[in-house]
């Protein structure tokens, strides 16, 4: 198939591509470039001995993006673009809502207009909001509780309502849990601008030197040792979920939400005493109050991808850790 990915030079849409192009796919990536790099996708091409196309478009462009969709014949579209750090997204939630909100709309009135209608969806477990109880699933209280997951849930609503105008389109919506790792090559992985906002990459830039010790926040959550949980999932495992969700299209209808994660919780110091296990790497962390709105416990149950999509994941909390690490010393100052 022809697939179109936006956003597709980030952590996870890079990945994906190499699992696309690896499954014999044609790729035509659309990013603007501005969390992300196009090293990233230079070293995909490397990895698979296949090319993508690219265009350095923003999805505010509605005319770049109709002659994209004029100039190659687009059969789906896997949708990763947009932006996603939550505590700017309290700071400009302006910014968040125009860019995410207002760009899918933008990409749909395209492929309406060019009668594209198969999408596979970048949602996000912020759907859920502050959850009363693990695991997760599908039908849970949905409720964001900031500017970047409301965003994720307007989405969501929009497509449920574009499918129910018109039974053309099917939608695969994918709520991430907390993806981290990178390829077993360590030739591509996550490279946050600035201090990261996520813990493994926090954790990879402590053990190479890049920040002298990591804060925990919260040691007194109703968990086994005190600090939040959470359902961490390799990057590879995820990257391949998008590929079951494009091949079952042909069998939705309308607009399907699907939980991507393992099942399992881990805390954060299992995956601090788990990375130093694997690496031989001591990590200094110090323990610090909890951050307004953190759930102690969030998980999902991912027995709906399995059943309907033939999808689970293979990769353990161990190898998160390994890969994680790889790339960090293979690439200390990320992809520059």
């Amino acid at each position: 198939m022809n697939i179109l990915v936006t956003g597709g030079a980030g952590f996870i849409g890079s990945h994906t591509i190499l699992e696309l192009l690896n499954e014999g796919h044609n790729v035509v990536v659309l990013d603007n470039l501005y969390n992300s790099k196009l090293t990233a996708l230079e070293r995909v091409e490397e990895l698979t001995g296949r090319s993508v196309t690219f265009r350095e478009l923003d999805l505010l462009d509605v005319h770049g993006m109709d002659k994209l969709f004029s100039e190659h014949s687009i059969d789906s579209v896997i949708h990763f673009a947009g932006l996603k750090a939550v505590g700017e997204s309290v700071e400009k939630p302006l910014f968040y809502y125009e860019n995410n909100v207002t760009g899918t709309i933008n990409l749909c009135n395209v492929m309406n207009d060019h009668n594209v209608k198969r999408m596979v969806f970048s949602s996000s477990a912020t759907v859920y909001g502050n959850p009363a109880e693990s695991p997760l699933t599908e039908d849970s209280e949905l409720s964001a509780t900031n500017p970047y997951g409301q965003t994720k849930l307007t989405i969501e609503h929009i497509f449920r309502d574009l499918c129910r105008s018109d039974s053309d389109w099917k939608v695969s919506l994918l709520r991430y849990f907390n993806p981290v790792g990178a390829h077993e090559s360590g030739r591509i992985g996550e490279d946050p601008t600035g201090i990261p906002n996520n813990l493994m990459p926090y954790v990879t830039q402590v053990a190479v030197g890049k920040r002298a010790r990591l804060s925990v926040f919260g040691s007194d959550y109703p968990t086994h040792d005190g600090t939040g949980v959470r359902d961490y999932i390799h990057v590879t495992d995820l990257a391949k979920g998008h590929l079951k969700a494009l091949e079952h299209l042909e069998q939705e209808s309308g607009a399907e939400a699907y939980n991507l994660g393992t099942g399992n919780g881990s805390s954060v110091l299992d995956v601090i005493k788990t990375f130093e296990k694997v690496t031989g790497k001591k990590i200094p962390y110090e323990l610090t109050d909890r951050r307004p709105g953190d759930a102690a416990i969030c998980f999902a149950d991912a027995s709906k991808a399995k059943k309907r999509l033939g999808w689970e994941t293979e990769k353990t909390l161990e190898d998160m850790c390994r890969d994680a690490w790889k790339w960090q010393t293979k690439n200390p100052d990320g992809y520059n």
